[in-house]
């Protein structure tokens, strides 16, 4: 059989890096950015910017994952170019942060929509359905898939019959937050509107689910950049229109500082009957945020864990061959963050260390000779990566001052990876003395 038939094309391999995108950002960070920045031209600048970077990057890992077999992702571009160690690091961080604490602010945010029906959902109902979709993954390939696949679709059509609704039905008695003035050119010189790019740049997350599927796509070089550019352009209009939507629907009085900002918004554009209804769609799409995270993420754990030793357990697969063990680490690791932190708390560390290893992960892509470019032969490709630094270190300076709790949390998860690290070769080594 032809190796072909076992390739997808652009449009599939646009709707995965689509699916990967849109998850609880969206949904949840309008009202953390409304508390310092209100013109809506930089409401809008700050999304194009974060759509921008997260084809740059996009752009960066189509490359490494060509080069580098598309196998491994980030932690065999940092392993190969730098160090075992930031291989290692990187493995820690997706254990910790990068698929669980999203499984976390995805739980949160079901819980805060779904209190909309005048009873509270609190930790206890977010930590209880994370086990619940945990559960539901580890059956058989055939039923996640189904599961996942189900809420990936409900998750594409909502968004686009909300964007319909929001865009044709008229303003609210409420108000708006729409402000088109000249302040822009002063909000885009604070410091807020760096911090806010942390909360978009999180929201564009998924992009680099471009260095896991390069090479199963058809033409690669062809294919995988227009993948890519559809992908990301999709996902920028769509965040584009949902976030004019909520503006459109719902005063700054009622947004600023909120979690729920669409169901505020919602309430006021459809009534607070079907705003409910809007309430339960949203809570329902995060369920394929919450799947995707686990499911990925055990996977990438489980290879992790196959390599190292103190996490050797986690390898395991049930009859099915799935990788339970990882599956549920995940979702205890996601319970622990619910539970240490609030919503935004988690939100900002995620974020900062997030757009840390993705900016070290870019920054290999500086150590690929020309002829060892697959897709984009021009030195005009080095624009890339220079472009999404330049913003990471901008982002990651105004983060850390403005939010030194926050980002010295993340520090501290990584620093903890360091020492799992050194206990880790130092316990290999022993058993290397111990059989010889």
């Amino acid at each position: 059989m032809s190796t072909a038939t076992h390739q997808i094309g652009w449009k599939t391999a646009a709707a995965i890096v689509v699916s990967n995108m849109i998850g609880t950002g969206i949904f949840t960070t309008l009202g953390f950015q409304l508390s310092d920045i209100t013109n809506t031209y930089s409401i809008f600048l700050l999304w194009i910017i974060g759509g921008i970077l997260a084809l740059f990057g996009a752009f960066c890992y189509a490359e490494l994952g060509s080069y580098f077999k598309g196998n491994g992702g980030d932690y065999i571009y940092l392993k190969e170019t730098y160090h075992p160690v930031f291989g290692y690091l990187v493995s820690w961080i997706s254990l910790i942060i990068g698929f669980s604490a999203p499984v976390a602010l995805a739980a949160l945010a079901m819980s805060k929509y779904l209190s909309a029906f005048n009873y509270t959902f609190g930790n206890g109902f977010a930590i209880g359905f994370i086990f619940l979709v945990a559960a539901s993954l580890s059956f058989s390939l055939k039923t996640s898939s189904r599961f996942h696949n189900f809420f990936t679709f409900i998750k594409i059509a909502f968004i686009i019959v909300l964007v319909i609704l929001g865009v044709m039905l008229s303003g609210s008695d409420a108000g708006n937050s729409l402000k088109f003035t000249d302040s822009w050119q002063h909000e885009i010189m604070l410091p807020a509107f760096a911090t806010s790019l942390v909360f978009v740049t999180y929201s564009y997350t998924g992009w680099n689910s471009a260095s896991y599927i390069a090479g199963e796509i058809k033409d690669v070089q062809k294919n995988l950049p227009r993948a890519l550019i559809v992908g990301t352009v999709f996902v920028t209009v769509s965040y584009l229109l949902v976030n004019f939507i909520m503006l459109k629907h719902a005063p700054v009085s009622q947004l600023a500082g909120k979690e729920d900002v669409m169901g505020e918004a919602a309430g006021n554009m459809l009534g607070i009957g079907f705003g409910k209804i809007v309430n339960v769609f949203i809570a329902l799409q995060l369920i394929a945020t919450i799947s995707g995270y686990l499911w990925v993420g055990s996977r990438l754990t489980q290879a992790f864990a196959k390599e190292n030793h103190l996490w050797r357990s986690l390898a395991v697969n049930n009859k099915k061959g799935i990788p339970v063990r990882a599956i549920f680490v995940h979702a205890v690791i996601a319970s622990v963050i619910i539970l240490t932190g609030s919503f935004k708390e988690i939100f900002v560390y995620t974020a900062f260390i997030l757009q840390l290893f993705a900016s070290l992960s870019i920054s290999t892509v500086f150590f690929l000779k020309k002829d060892q470019r697959k897709i984009f032969k021009s030195n005009i490709f080095y624009i890339f990566p220079a472009v999404f630094l330049l913003f990471s270190i901008y982002i990651l300076y105004f983060t850390l001052v403005h939010n030194p709790k926050e980002s010295i949390i993340g520090l501290g998860i990584v620093a903890f990876g360091l020492v799992l690290y050194v206990i880790d070769r130092k316990f290999f080594k022993n058993c290397r003395t111990l059989k010889s």
